[in-house]
């Protein structure tokens, strides 16, 4: 047993793609794991705390080992609840459509409220870089409206090589994803071919998730 969290990174709604194939996803994992509680974050409706002046100041008054002020106190308590729900996941589920051969700024806001010092990541000179988010895993659908699968356009894909190396920082190394591509330059009958074939890969991921 363990928790889900199911982070929708479109603000698409039903149009979605990528939000189409995590359903089928959380859906099929729910049926084999009907014990499991799973818990939504819409992103485009979640009210995000800002990473702001504060909070930044807060990150950079840890990392040079001083005592924060009752603003910065204030701004990082608001940062650790946020974490705090994140790390109380036993597994993630990911919606993630690209936007500018990246993803959307509100999930780009999540992650940056998420990576902080000692609380998802440590370092040390001895040891480098260590993630502390361990023990869990990740389900990740990326929709593309174009085919970035192989060169020359694979270089433009700042989507899953961001989130691999985002995870992984954080400790969570144990990824599966499914991309759903083309969704625009080939058409509607390729694009809805697609889908239907992630949500079939999708559907069999969950198995033994």
């Amino acid at each position: 047993m363990g928790k889900v969290l199911y982070v929708q990174a479109s603000p698409r709604g039903e149009r979605s793609r990528s939000v189409a194939v995590c359903d089928a996803f959380v859906e099929a994992y729910g049926r084999l794991h009907r014990g499991d509680p799973i818990e939504t974050l819409n992103l485009f409706e979640a009210d995000l705390i800002p990473f702001d002046g504060p909070a930044v100041q807060a990150k950079y008054t840890i990392l040079h080992g001083r005592e924060h002020t009752d603003q910065e106190l204030a701004a990082w308590k608001a940062v650790e609840a946020v974490i705090d729900n994140f790390k109380s996941a036993d597994r993630y589920v990911f919606a993630v459509p690209m936007w500018n051969f990246s993803v959307p700024y509100r999930l780009k806001q999540y992650i940056d409220i998420l990576v902080q010092p000692g609380l998802t990541f440590s370092y040390s000179p001895d040891e480098g870089y260590r993630g502390l988010v361990l023990e869990r895993r990740a389900f990740l659908a990326y929709a593309r409206g174009g085919d970035y699968s192989a060169a020359p356009h694979d270089q433009f894909d700042h989507q899953k090589s961001y989130l691999d190396l985002i995870l992984g920082f954080m400790g969570i190394e144990d990824v599966r994803s499914v991309v759903v591509e083309p969704t625009l330059m080939a058409g509607p009958q390729v694009a809805a071919d697609k889908l239907q074939s992630a949500t079939q890969q999708a559907q069999r991921l969950a198995a033994d998730f």
